[in-house]
């Protein structure tokens, strides 16, 4: 029960740290994660052992998998030169002038356990380099190279770290024994999970042709693939990291060339594996936040060791990781100069931000705990405490080193960036309304057809004016920001409408009443979110202190739905001529187009009612098609929060896009405001 508790405790801080940084989005998520987990050990004494193999297959295996699944495998194979030699040569030269570097620093760390801490110190965490990555807009070769170095480097790091750890329990170092295991541990990763993978899909392909259509089988055997892969891969003595790499790639491939996979599972797959993935992003970095205080207080405590000077280790060490990065780098670009493949590389500040975004994650730490308490004599590990202090310190300095540092020296261009390799917002908000559309062809069924047929054509033309009309992006903000100030004031009058009416006793009291509390919710949308919390407060107040609001989804008869339908097209009417009166008032142009639009809507919204009402649809179509319409709403929003996650859409453009679809959410609720009732 205690071990589920700390648990739930767990996903609760995830939760929490994405609402803090919201609130505060200048501090990235990886380093508020951080500090929940320092907090909930100083506070709630809650402590959970870092398992080194446990955390491997658990959290580095599916994360891994999926990198190799989304990431560009094109852009990756015209990098594979540079991402071979951060991968392979920098891992090696780190790990040989660190070694030694570490050694004369401090004589107690043998030279060989000096060896295992520069490699483990070495791998960049792929885990930590996607978050730091997605809250700066990189310019994207330098992304995709982070991206290649983290998938490969995890392996040739961790194997260098085994044997120089294995050097120092048994006594016993082979340089061509080391090679020669690397060559086939990594191959062999990378072969023996392309094979299993192939295997597994094929075994997929084998269960539809026997009629086994269930979604959830397909899905289960998906998420179980990663964990099968690495531990099948560690079980041979091969690499279980490049076999989960490999088995994403291999994945990716087949839904690429994949023509009759089911589309239900398509769908599925991305938004389950995105759970999955937000919860394991997060606990990688609360456990690393529940490690650290555990591992200062064993060298703080002991009095063997000056504070002051291991810090100042700490410090040195990183400084040397991020020296030796720089020069690498800099060597690289200095021999291929001329080159046009290599472009990106010659650039000065683009050395810099490699060298600052090569992060390190819990992957350290967790190879750090793996060290052994004992060697084969018996003795204890020498200065194993030390070892893993240094581990976590240099972990915690290049965050925070990162998240300062990346900020300022993107700033400048980050916008530039997104623009030119990025999404632009057309594209962004096309990208959008395509997920909408596939969000309702996967709820089509023979009772909602009329309904989804609507909204499809509604959004194809949205797609169509969007391609046809590639309009000034800024220029368009500001129209809907006008359009959203207009409908705002629209909806004022609106208001002030149905309560003239109510007290001239026109309309019955409960009529006027779903008419406000609807209204309300058009203006929550349209609001910005300060105004939003207090309207939500209010109205929870008011439903809290006023029985008698609970009854607004009473089922209505066709005659007062019908009543209700009359008395919008005659709030519609009160605000297309207010908005009519504010047009000849100012007459500017971005003002006259921007009540136009409006206006435009609100006659919209007229000819639906007036046809509903003369037509008599069905009364289930209404009420099918605005769940439809809100479940493209949703589908929309996760859309663009997938797009800005990953680097393509800058802050500004999210938020400019997020208004765009609020709109079109507010436009939404009005159209269907008789359904309400």
């Amino acid at each position: 029960m205690e071990l589920f508790l700390d648990i739930l405790v767990l996903l609760a801080l995830i939760s929490i740290s994405h609402v803090l940084n919201r609130v505060t989005p200048f501090i990235p998520v990886p380093l508020i994660q951080i500090a929940l987990g320092i907090v909930i050990v100083l506070f709630l004494n809650i402590h959970i052992p870092l398992n080194p193999e446990l955390f491997f297959v658990l959290f580095i295996a599916p994360i891994l998998f999926n990198d190799g699944k989304m990431t560009p495998r094109d852009e990756l194979w015209k990098l594979r030169a540079p991402i071979l030699l951060l991968a392979i040569g920098l891992v090696f030269i780190t790990v040989i002038i660190g070694g030694y570097t570490v050694h004369a620093m401090i004589p107690a760390i043998p030279i060989a356990a000096a060896f295992g801490l520069a490699a483990i110190l070495s791998p960049t965490d792929a885990v930590a380099v996607s978050s730091m990555s997605s809250r700066v807009q990189l310019p994207k070769r330098i992304h995709r190279l982070l991206e290649g170095e983290a998938l490969m480097n995890d392996a040739s790091g961790l194997v260098a770290f085994k044997f120089a750890i294995a050097a120092v329990v048994t006594g016993f170092f082979s340089v061509w024994q080391a090679s020669v295991s690397f060559l086939i541990i990594s191959l062999g990763g990378l072969l023996f999970g392309a094979l299993i993978s192939v295997l597994l899909i094929w075994f997929r392909m084998l269960l539809r042709r026997f009629g086994m259509e269930d979604v959830t089988v397909h899905m289960l055997i998906l998420i179980l693939t990663p964990f099968l892969l690495f531990i099948l891969a560690e079980e041979f003595g091969l690499s279980g990291i490049l076999a989960a790499v490999a088995g994403g790639i291999i994945h990716a491939i087949e839904k690429d060339h994949s023509r009759s996979e089911i589309v239900e599972l398509r769908m599925v797959a991305e938004n389950t594996w995105s759970v999955i993935l937000f919860v394991l992003n997060g606990l990688v970095f609360i456990i690393l936040g529940v490690q650290i205080p555990h591992v200062l207080n064993t060298i703080f405590k002991d009095f063997s060791y000056n504070n002051a000077q291991v810090i100042a280790y700490v410090i040195i060490l990183y400084v040397l990781l991020i020296a030796i990065r720089f020069l690498w780098l800099y060597f690289f670009s200095a021999i291929n100069i001329g080159r046009r493949d290599y472009k990106e590389s010659i650039s000065m500040r683009s050395i810099i931000l490699l060298s600052v975004s090569g992060v390190r994650g819990a992957l350290t730490l967790a190879g750090a705990f793996s060290i052994p308490l004992l060697l084969d004599n018996g003795d204890i590990f020498p200065q194993r405490n030390l070892i893993i202090f240094l581990a976590a310190g240099v972990i915690l300095v290049s965050l925070l080193v990162a998240s300062i540092a990346l900020p300022l020296l993107t700033a400048k261009k980050s916008m530039d960036v997104v623009n030119e390799e990025g999404e632009s917002e057309n594209e962004a908000q096309i990208r959008a309304m395509s997920a909408a559309i596939i969000s309702v062809k996967l709820m089509r069924n023979q009772y909602n057809e009329l309904a989804v047929t609507s909204v499809i054509a509604y959004y194809e033309q949205r797609i169509a004016e969007l391609r046809a009309n590639r309009t000034n992006l800024e220029s368009s903000t500001c129209n809907r920001s006008l359009e959203i100030i207009l409908h705002r004031h629209a909806v004022a009058k609106q208001r002030e409408f149905i309560q003239q009416m109510l007290k001239g006793e026109r309309i019955s009291r409960g009529e006027a009443r779903r008419l406000l509390a609807i209204l309300q919710r058009v203006e929550m949308v349209l609001t910005n979110r300060f105004r939003m919390f207090s309207l939500i407060l209010s109205d929870f107040l008011n439903k809290a202190l006023s029985p008698g609001n609970h009854g607004l989804k009473d089922e209505l008869s066709i005659d007062e739905k019908i009543a209700l339908k009359k008395l919008r097209i005659m709030t519609a009417e009160v605000a297309i001529e207010e908005l009519s009166q504010y047009k000849e008032k100012y007459k500017e142009k971005e003002y006259e187009t921007a009540a136009y639009n409006v206006i435009a809507h609100y006659r919209s919204i007229i000819v639906e009612l007036r046809k509903q009402i003369s037509d008599s649809m069905e009364e289930q179509y209404e009420d099918q098609k605005e769940e439809l319409q809100m479940s493209c709403i949703q589908a929309e929003r996760n859309e663009l929060q997938m797009l800005f996650e990953h680097g393509k859409i800058s802050r500004k453009q999210l938020s400019n896009l997020q208004v765009q679809v609020s709109y079109r959410e507010s436009n939404m609720i009005e159209e269907n405001l008789e359904n309400q009732d």
